[in-house]
């Protein structure tokens, strides 16, 4: 069994972009083509991250034409040049699968707004001694 996690080990990425399900991703994909290679980007909404160590997946969703369009994609696999996270979004559940019934604005997500904290203020120089 450990010579199966030391396998695993070896294949995963040491660097995982940070996403959830909800948020608008753009997933740049390098696709090959004969002797060729370029990176095409994928943009739609995580509707699930399934997860099994090496075999870790997230599902994204895209309206094209008007037709759904849903692909799964393995986070660590060499294909993946970077997920760039567009909007994050605010949901109350893992897996979204009831996007997939909902049809113009009504498979809209609202925004998740993160507030900024503000930066501490800096100590106050010490007062020179009067003479």
């Amino acid at each position: 069994m450990n010579e199966i996690r030391a396998i695993e080990a070896a294949q995963m990425k040491e660097t995982v972009d940070e996403f959830k399900a909800g948020d608008t991703v753009k997933v740049y994909f390098k696709i090959v083509e004969g002797k060729t290679e370029r990176i095409q980007v994928y943009e739609g909404l995580v509707i699930a991250i399934k997860n099994s160590r090496a075999g870790r997946t997230f599902t994204v969703r895209k309206n094209s034409y008007g037709v759904g369009v849903e692909r799964v994609f393995p986070i660590h696999s060499p294909r993946i040049a970077k997920v760039e996270v567009v909007r994050p979004g605010k949901v109350r559940r893992a897996k979204l699968y009831y996007i997939r019934g909902k049809v113009g604005k009504a498979a809209r997500i609202k925004e998740l707004i993160v507030k900024k904290t503000k930066p501490a203020p800096a100590p106050a120089a010490p007062a020179a001694p009067a003479e």
